[in-house]
């Protein structure tokens, strides 16, 4: 029997530290959920606790001692902890699933009223275990910790990361590795399996999926709960955040590694952060997961393989809708998918070169850049960084500064010797020769297009800032940090953690994390961790 009795006083019970509400399971048939126990570790240990999340929850852990803070962040306190179901299609092949190591503690309430889910990982065996073990290793959690705090600085929809504690237990995997439970924060788990999984149990619950579309509308698009054609407007809304989220990764250069239908959040948050990594040199064909040999979730692939999940989102949903409504799913919103998305991912590219201002006015009307030759600039960028072996992050920084470099010499019109005029090769390390041809189109484009108003150019500076990150968590360096970890020493761990969540500045003591790896350091496989 589980031991749950916590032998210092002073600590709040769990229901104290959290402000829990009428949630999902209460609001959904159980078909969709398991209730369980997390498993019981009584060696527990606080590795790290995000005190600027839990001021942001209105948490307050001042007063408690690590170790009962520690139990609680872990459901050690808990007998009603829920274990979610639901299906995925994992590479392409349809699959029952749910959390086999995961547990949710509760929706908690947070001042500002938003509702998030306070979601366990590798904290046991749950129902749907299968043949999982149901625990975690200190690496990949803290592995999750790091990017998705990374990508919350980024400004990037997220699940975010409260916690990771070690369980005191060692983990069965290639080696004996330190056991760790991570504490997510997500504002819901509800994903596209989980619509999957609805329209699969009809069988015993017919109205399924009715009720969990109805659930979903009213947490998370709550304005369409009573609008006409309400479905077809959730799946609109559903599909245009989906487009922003990959837009916003692929501006980052972000490679999610593996974006099965069961990790793609409704709300639109990046959620599961297992092998993913961010690209070094440009090449859409990149990836880093070792278990996606055929490139399916390739960085340029990950617009491709977000319609064809909306797909199967679309198919959950057709029995909700009049025969017109499919029509117009089927033959009008889905087909929409590519343009919609190219409306974006130019205005975000835009941004990334300070050709516009508004993005949101891009989006909706292209024709806004009034040069022809816009498109064919972005397309001979990324042909010269594919060909050169160009680092996606520099580059970009580098046009960034060498604009920044003009406003404040105040110039305004273009040299023959722009490219090669930094002394800071650090931000082009590549043939700066074979880089003018570009430069020279960029900035013969971008100033007469911006005028002589200093006021524009720096405008359009502000926007390749905010749009161009200079820190990012490189791979080599979050492996050597999560290594460093598992043999007990996080010192290099909360110097990334500190750096990536300024990703934007570029404070001196920062410097050696701009550099991409050299041969020797490069790690092109990461793992699920499971």
């Amino acid at each position: 029997m589980k031991d749950t009795k916590l032998t210092d006083n002073s600590c709040k019970k769990l229901h104290e530290l959290f402000k829990f509400a009428d949630s999902y399971t209460t609001s959904l048939p159980d078909i969709f959920y398991r209730k369980c126990t997390p498993e019981y570790y009584p060696k527990l240990e606080l590795v790290i606790f995000n005190h600027a999340l839990s001021k942001e929850l209105g948490i307050k852990v001042e007063e408690l001692p690590t170790k009962s803070l520690a139990k609680l962040l872990t459901g050690q306190t808990t007998t009603e902890a829920t274990a979610l179901a639901y299906a995925g299609h994992q590479f392409g092949h349809f699959v029952i699933l749910g959390d086999g190591r995961a547990h949710l503690l509760g929706e908690h309430i947070a001042p500002s009223g938003a509702r998030f889910d306070i979601h366990l990982k590798g904290s046991g065996r749950t129902p749907y275990a299968r043949r999982g073990d149901g625990r975690a290793a200190l690496g990949p959690m803290l592995r999750e910790y790091l990017i998705s705090e990374a990508m919350h600085a980024f400004g990037i929809p997220t699940t975010r990361s409260l916690a990771v504690c070690t369980t005191g237990e060692a983990v069965p995997r290639q080696d004996l590795l330190t056991g760790a439970i991570l504490t997510r924060i997500a504002s819901s788990h509800i994903r596209v399996g989980t619509f999957e999984y609805a329209s699969f149990m009809s069988h015993e619950v017919p109205d399924a999926t009715k009720l969990l579309t109805d659930y979903t509308i009213s947490r998370h698009y709550p304005e369409l709960s009573e609008k006409p054609g309400k479905y077809l407007e959730f799946f609109k809304a559903v599909m245009t955040r989906q487009i922003k989220l990959i837009t916003e990764w692929l501006r980052v250069g972000f490679i999610h590694g593996v974006m099965n239908t069961d990790n793609v959040a409704i709300s639109g948050e990046t959620i599961d952060y297992g092998p993913c990594a961010f690209m070094n040199e440009y090449d859409p064909a990149t990836t880093f997961s070792s278990i996606d040999r055929a490139g399916r979730y390739a960085f340029g692939n990950q617009a491709n393989i977000t319609l064809w999940n909306l797909g199967c989102f679309a198919k959950t949903l057709l029995p909700l809708m009049s025969l017109d409504e499919t029509a117009e799913l089927t033959e009008e919103i889905l087909p929409s998918f590519k343009k919609a998305f190219e409306a974006h991912w130019r205005a975000m590219m835009f941004r990334k070169l300070g050709l516009i201002i508004n993005a949101e006015e891009v989006a909706k009307d292209t024709n806004q850049i009034t040069n022809s030759k816009s498109d064919e600039l972005i397309n001979s960028l990324l042909t010269w960084m594919h060909e050169n072996r160009a680092d996606y992050t520099l580059t970009f920084r580098y046009l960034t500064k060498l604009l920044d470099r003009k406003i404040s010499e105040n110039e305004t019109s273009f040299s023959s010797q722009e490219a090669s005029s930094l002394e800071d090769k650090l931000y082009a390390p590549y043939k700066l020769e074979r880089f003018q041809d570009f430069t020279k189109k960029w900035l013969t484009l971008l100033l007469p297009l911006l005028g002589p108003d200093t006021e524009r150019l720096k405008s359009s500076l502000k926007t390749m800032q905010r749009a161009n990150p200079v820190l990012i968590p490189r791979n080599f360096r979050v492996e050597k940090a999560l290594a460093d970890a598992e043999n007990g020493d996080l010192a290099e761990f909360n110097r990334l953690l500190e750096v990536v969540q300024k990703p934007y500045d570029e404070p001196a003591e920062y410097r050696e994390y701009l550099r991409p790896p050299e041969d020797g350091e490069r790690v092109r496989a990461t793992y699920c961790g499971t």
